[in-house]
Formats: C-alpha cells, sequence, structure tokens
C-alpha cells in the first residue's frame, strides 16, 4: 500500500472512565491544529500502569461513543478493548500503521512522569510526534521526546475527580 495515499490520523488513547469535557476540549483542540484526515479515539481494556477501571470496557466505548460522535472526523475504536488485556501503545500503533499513515499520539501532560516506562518507548518517540494536552498541576517536562507539539487545553477536570464526585453523592 502506498503511504503516501493514506489518511493521514492522529491516535487519542486511555481508559475514558469516563469520557468527559476534558477529552472533548482535547479533540476539539486536535482538530482545529493538526493537520490529519481523522482522530482515532482509543478506549483501553485496561491500562497498563492500572489494575482496574470503575466502568466496563464495553461501557467506557459506548460513553466514548456518545460524547464524541458529532465530530465527523472522529472514529472511536474498540481494537484494544477486543484484545481482552492491557495492550501496549506501540502494539497499537502497530495495527493502525496498516491501515493509516499515524502522524501523532496525543496524551495527557500526566504521562509524562512515566513515558519512559511505556512499553517500546523508543520506537515510538522515533515514529511519531507526541501532541501533549495541558494540564493544571502538571509540569511540560519533554527532554526525552523526539518531536512533539504542546495543546494548551488546562480544563480543570480529570476522570478520577469525577468518580470521586459520583462516590461521595451516592453515600
Amino acid at each position: 500500500m502506498d503511504k503516501e495515499r493514506l489518511e493521514r490520523v492522529a491516535l487519542f488513547g486511555g481508559s475514558f472512565d469516563p469520557p468527559h469535557f476534558g477529552h472533548r476540549a482535547i479533540v476539539k483542540e486536535v482538530l482545529k491544529k493538526l493537520p490529519i484526515d481523522r482522530l482515532i479515539i482509543v478506549p483501553t481494556f485496561l491500562n497498563p500502569f492500572k489494575i482496574s477501571s470503575y466502568s466496563t470496557p464495553y461501557k467506557r466505548l459506548e460513553m466514548s461513543k456518545e460524547m464524541f460522535e458529532e465530530f465527523s472526523k472522529v472514529e472511536i475504536s474498540n481494537y484494544e478493548i477486543e484484545q481482552g488485556q492491557a495492550t501496549p501503545t506501540a502494539q497499537t500503533l502497530n495495527y493502525f500503521q496498516n491501515y493509516y499513515s499515524v502522524q501523532y499520539i496525543i496524551i495527557g501532560a500526566d504521562n509524562l512522569n512515566s513515558i519512559e516506562k511505556w512499553y517500546n518507548f523508543e520506537l515510538l518517540n522515533r515514529t511519531i510526534t507526541w501532541v501533549i494536552a495541558s494540564r493544571a498541576g502538571y509540569s511540560l517536562i519533554t527532554d526525552k521526546l523526539r518531536a512533539f507539539k504542546i495543546l494548551d487545553v488546562d480544563v480543570d477536570i480529570s476522570s478520577t475527580d469525577i468518580r470521586n464526585r459520583q462516590l461521595k453523592e451516592n453515600l
């Protein structure tokens, strides 16, 4: 397949447990600022650095579809969920490179502290441009990244905050 003719895409993976307006703000900025044909959102079956999720993988997939359904250039992929286990980003990148020209991987600034612990970080770092969504309280330490762009999103919300609020309300 001719790589020049493949759609240029960005991958945005994560637990999305639950997806929220911070994720939505990231998607809006990505669609405005990156020269891509499509943004593929990839909810994880299980984050490789976590032991569980609050919602089931399929519930998170459905919530993600609902959250982003209005964006015509956004696709929600069940690839990692169908793997039935924690799937390294390098494996997901390899899969999507068979069908698209993956240019970018979108991460939150909170991931920068552990980015070198990601499976096959060197391959990822050689292959794509990182897109880092800024986040209140997290430094943008990018010295380990070969190529990156910063998205100024600073929406002060996280999935953990949402889950904690829901737990308090249910007490």
